[in-house]
């Protein structure tokens, strides 16, 4: 109708009486002026103008020239007539849209309306046509009909202004989306409709929906069901399964909405023959090997699928990025048998003109290049470009990449890979002061970046200051130390405790720690690491100390007198006795990393294997390997398996009687098992407190739970299963007793075994919550232990903690 409007309006004014002059007598135009123009030049107007200087003109060339310029959409009226030889055009231009705005709208993005407004001739500094409005109202109306939102309204107002300029108001009432109240199948036969609903994401009203809003409709996700509904029979043997329509049906009150799905099943077919065809630059037995459909099995239209991608990937390898297989079924009604002929067109190798990148403001050029696998100049793979990908999305201040690959025009055997970033937190900062009564004032502050000055360098730095401990700790880590990809680690720290952790027993130690790491690249997926750390300390033991803490300072390093009263440490329960000690430690470590990401990641597998000494000289002597492993399994759509273990181990050599305590391991808490105190589990001391023991083992199973798209690059939902605790395995005996409930009351002492047991084992099940904030890593838990220890009347039971929170660094 809108077109229809727009003939009749140009026909009308093409019609329109000019002057008698202009109408009956034809002359040559010698002079043409335009009267009435505003924001429009003349230079438009002379471009769309089919008459020029020395024209002969008449009715008809009149008519021709004022359709000409209504055509353009720049006038509401226009009058032509003659002055003398002159032809006088008199213009009265619509006015231009000096703003609009849209509010109201919360289902869709104002930048894509905005878009698709611009389609229907609305946008800033454009022409105001108020036919424009009705087409507005219609395109708003059908994309929120096309949301299920049939309640919406579209109101809209124009505002005049000055300099024959107009303000537009959009206002939209999106009202609710309509429910899916019913989905009714008709034609199954062979699977109950539970059994094909199974697979739809619009669902009838259920639980879930509270928070997915999964039984709201949508036109585009019923057409996925749709497509998931014929995958559902084709994967399944049913080559002619066919949908013969579909009905959406809405209440009067716009409500709720009925669907109905008409099929014709047909019969189920299985596989005859399968064969490789065409002109192929790989050998056919080779593409033969990737065909997943086998003579004899059942006709599967996923593994027909799949069975390209695997050629479409394999010819990709070798620069055919545009080769063309077509599988061509051939069906046997009768015999109810298909044979295949997977059709392969190669096409021209593709070659890389250049690799851009966009969105990265932040980061050097050369911190992104650097993780390239597909070269410039190269034949285009697939494999280094989905390799590239990864690699890119694996930085830690990077939250998401997609690379796409567009034609070079003119040039069809080139490409140019366009690299989209989406630059994420490149670090963590964060800071406190405060005044306990017990440990007086408070300072602490901490400083994380991994893409220092942009050059993909990770800095830390961390201060912690009060009357009970002060740290200081610095690092630098550059992972192309080298161009090829030599990494180095650097690390100083320095920290005086009066406990190693908050809940030790007293003691005092003082240390100096610096390391450097150099790691290789041994594959695309593994390094080696190889390293040296010293470590100077120096320990301090009182009449509150525990047992075991003094029967170190005593056995080990340099022991030396603070205070005693007799002069020789040990003998008086008033002596202050100390030990120091300088360690030379040399490790070396096999890295294997496969996740897709870093942070929160989704997919992939990663071991680390860690094994350190002390070197000769070493004045306390003792070694420590250690293994991380971590698997994340995709089990279909949104739902991912996660398993973490760690297992730890270390000795004392030589002359030491134990490890020093900073080599220790802790377990309980957010980062080992959950729903117990932090670091409270394993070997107690002599005053009840833990010791920390030298076997470690951790187990972490989650389920991590679907998260709503925007939020999955920085939130996390879990439901876990944690099993763990430390064991103390040591040959020598440092005193393990029991008598720690009592308090030694009336209690015989009685040794204790913290050896390896696996029935000692902690077990814990919860629900677990990260955020990613600029301060940290955000963890909350709750957890509800399975197996504990109760306790008994010589030694206290475990302490449960049930929800547990923490702030910790990502990178």
């Amino acid at each position: 109708m809108i077109r229809i409007f727009g003939f009749l309006l140009v026909f009308a004014a093409a019609t329109l009486p000019v002057t008698a002059t202009a109408a009956n007598d034809r002359f040559v135009v010698s002079e043409i002026r335009i009267e009435g123009l505003g924001r429009i030049s003349e230079g438009t107007v002379f471009n769309y103008l089919p008459v020029n200087v020395g024209d002969e003109i008449g009715e008809q060339r009149i008519a021709e020239s004022m359709r000409a310029l209504y055509g353009t959409g720049f006038f509401d009226d226009l009058e032509f007539r003659r002055d003398g030889d002159a032809l006088v055009i008199a213009v009265a231009e619509r006015p231009s849209i000096a703003s609009f705005t849209i509010e109201g709208n919360k289902d869709i993005k104002t930048e894509d309306l905005e878009s698709n407004l611009a389609n229907v001739g609305l946008k800033r500094g454009g022409s105001f046509d108020r036919s424009v409005l009705d087409n507005v109202k219609q395109v708003l109306t059908q994309e929120y009909f096309n949301r299920g939102k049939y309640g919406a309204r579209i109101e809209t107002a124009v505002t005049e202004i000055d300099n024959n300029q107009v303000r537009i108001e959009v206002d939209i009432t999106e009202g609710e989306r309509a429910r899916v109240r019913q989905i009714n199948l008709v034609g199954n036969q062979v699977f109950t409709e539970k059994e094909l609903l199974g697979d739809f994401k619009m669902k009838t009203p259920n639980f879930q929906a509270l928070w997915k809003k999964n039984d709201r409709y949508a036109r585009e996700v019923l057409s996925g069901d749709l497509e998931s509904l014929t995958s559902y029979y084709m994967d399944r043997g049913f080559a002619d399964f066919r949908i013969d329509s579909t009905q959406v049906a809405i209440t009067p009150d716009k409500q709720d909405i009925f669907v109905t799905i008409n099929v014709t099943e047909g019969e189920r077919y299985t596989i005859a023959d399968v064969d490789v065809s065409g002109d192929t630059p790989v050998p056919k037995e080779e593409l033969r090997q990737l065909v997943l459909l086998k003579p004899g099995q059942m006709f599967s239209r996923k593994l027909l699928t799949r069975t390209t991608d695997l050629m479409s990937f394999r010819l990709g390898q070798d620069g055919f990025s545009r080769a063309q297989i077509t599988p061509i079924p051939d069906i046997d009604k009768e015999a109810k048998t298909v044979a295949v002929d997977f059709r392969v067109e190669p096409g021209e190798r593709v070659y890389v003109r250049r690799i851009n990148f966009s969105g990265a403001n932040n980061v050097n050029d050369e911190v992104l290049r650097r993780e390239m696998r597909q070269l410039e100049g190269a034949a285009l793979s697939n494999t280094a470009v989905e390799r590239s990908e990864q690699r890119i999305r694996r930085l830690p201040f990077i939250e998401e990449v997609s690379v796409e690959t567009l034609p070079v025009p003119g040039s069809p055997d080139q490409v140019d890979v366009e690299v989209e970033i989406d630059e994420g937190l490149p670090g963590q900062f964060g800071g406190g002061l405060g005044f306990s009564g017990s440990q007086g004032l408070l300072l602490n502050g901490s400083f994380t970046h991994s893409n220092f000055l942009g050059t993909g360098e990770r800095v830390a730095a961390d201060v912690s200051s009060g009357r009970f401990q002060t740290i200081y700790s610095l690092s630098h880590s550059d992972g192309y130390r080298t161009p090829h990809g030599v990494g180095r680690n650097v690390s100083l720290a320095y920290s005086d405790l009066q406990a190693f952790t908050t809940e030790s027993s007293d003691f005092s130690i003082e240390s100096l720690i610096g390391s450097v790491e150099y790691s290789w690249p041994i594959s695309e997926f593994s390094r080696i690491q190889v390293g040296a750390a010293f470590l100077d300390s120096q320990q301090i033991t009182t009449l509150f100390s525990s047992e075991q803490n003094r029967q170190f300072v005593q056995t080990n390093g340099n022991p030396f007198v603070v205070s005693s009263e007799t002069g020789i440490c040990g003998q008086g329960i008033n002596d202050i006795c100390g030990t120091k000690f300088k360690a030379y430690e040399l490790f070396a470590g096999w890295l294997w990393d496969s996740r897709d990401r870093v942070i929160f990641p989704s997919r992939g597998t990663r071991h680390r294997l860690t094994f350190g000494t002390t070197l000769p000289g070493s004045e306390v002597e003792y070694y420590t390997a250690q293994y991380d492993f971590t698997k994340l399994i995709n089990l279909g759509g949104d739902w991912t398996i996660g398993w973490n273990l760690e297992l730890a181990y270390g000795e004392p050599i030589g002359s030491s009687t134990d490890l020093p305590p900073s080599k220790l391991f802790f377990a309980g808490g957010p980062e080992t098992v959950r729903g117990f105190e932090n670091s409270r589990l394993g070997p107690l001391d002599s005053q009840g407190n833990p010791n920390g023991g030298n076997l470690k083992t951790v187990s972490q199973l989650e389920l991590l739970l679907p998260t709503p798209e925007r939020l999955q690059s920085s939130t996390r939902f879990s439901v876990f299963w944690d099993v763990g605790n430390v064991f103390y395995t040591g040959a020598n005996d440092i005193g393990f007793t029991d008598c720690l409930a009592t308090r030694g009351f009336s209690c015989s002492p009685r040794p204790v075994d913290y050896g390896f047991d696996a029935s000692s084992l902690r077990q814990s099940v919860g629900f677990a919550a990260q955020w990613l904030a600029p301060l940290g890593t955000f963890r909350f838990s709750y957890a509800v232990p399975l197996k504990k220890f109760g306790g008994s009347a010589r030694l206290p039971g475990d302490e449960i903690e049930r929800f547990q929170f923490s702030v910790g660094s990502t990178f």
